[in-house]
């Protein structure tokens, strides 16, 4: 009894460790202590303004068949979980805790990799102590999660080197700014010769690296230009309005269906990202469209740029 009620009132990690079967060992990644301001309650005086309410989770995971690599892709993020959190309190304004921290631990179970979260959420303003609820929902007994948050759809940006030098760049990120889609900036090599490989393979990471490398003289014109290389990155700075410079060695190395263009051919390869972000549209400003495009894009002057945006 006494180990029952220590664990009653421990941590989640620690629950998360006592139900643990020697014989499935998981890993696991935590949210410890995260307070934010809600407006949630069934009482009258709930109403109309926000308390503070604690978070506490545990995501226990599947092991990951293959090498990490170092690479943040094949993690489960822990902006998974935060995220979870500030979408379901977006959602809807809430009665119950329960209500709260049941649609909180299925949207983070819709992930591919968790096996069972633990969610202990406390208000914080309701009395001399913590007032709270925990929870614990698996993934075998977790009902379909159907996601009410839309999929941003981002505006594509490519800029030539003229365009990335213009003086009204500045402007015309202010221009896409006052929009609701999130933005991403493609770029192209710099106007430099390229060292030359006889093998192909060599020879497509030297071109990929030169794009990256005027991806970050695009991030030193302007400081809300974030160099971006993986799909982690890019999600996440397009739902907090952070505006991506892509640098694409990464995406186009690791994916499934690689783009059959060449990175010489810069246009064509951030069409190519377009797609994979299932962008609202595209623009490109001081350089040529592909021949077949597929996709709304449009092909602006730099000096027509800013009345065009």
């Amino acid at each position: 009894m006494t180990d029952d009620i220590h664990l009653a009132f421990a941590h989640p990690s620690a629950r998360s460790e006592a139900m643990e079967d020697d014989r499935d060992p998981r890993d696991r990644i935590s949210l410890r202590d995260y307070v934010i301001d809600a407006n949630i309650g069934a009482f009258q005086t709930e109403r109309g303004h926000t308390q503070r309410v604690r978070f506490n989770v545990v995501v226990e995971l599947r092991p990951n068949p293959a090498p990490l690599d170092d690479d943040v892709d094949k993690i489960l993020s822990y902006d998974t979980i935060t995220e979870a959190i500030e979408a379901e309190l977006a959602l809807d304004r809430l009665n119950l805790l329960e209500t709260l921290a049941e649609r909180i631990a299925l949207r983070i179970l819709a992930e591919p990799q968790p096996l069972r979260v633990f969610v202990r959420i406390e208000k914080l303003d309701r009395g001399p102590g913590a007032l709270g609820v925990e929870i614990v929902r698996s993934r075998d007994k977790a009902s379909t999660f159907d996601a009410q948050v839309p999929v941003p759809h981002p505006v594509v940006l490519f800029l030539s080197n003229a365009a990335i030098q213009a003086p009204d760049l500045p402007r015309w990120l202010d221009k896409l700014q006052q929009g609701e889609q999130p933005i991403i900036l493609c770029v192209g090599p710099a106007d430099l010769p390229a060292p030359q490989s006889a093998v192909g393979p060599a020879q497509r990471r030297i071109d990929l690296l030169a794009i990256e490398q005027n991806a970050w003289v695009l991030a030193g014109r302007d400081k809300r230009c974030v160099v971006t290389n993986s799909r982690t990155e890019i999600d996440w700075a397009m739902k907090h309005g952070q505006i991506s410079v892509w640098a694409p060695s990464k995406l186009v190395l690791d994916a499934a269906h690689p783009p059959s263009v060449s990175p010489r051919d810069a246009v064509a390869l951030s069409l190519w990202v377009a797609r994979e972000f299932e962008a609202a549209r595209m623009v490109v400003i001081g350089a040529d469209l592909p021949a077949e495009a597929g996709l709304q894009v449009e092909a602006i002057g730099i000096d027509q740029a800013l009345s065009a945006l």
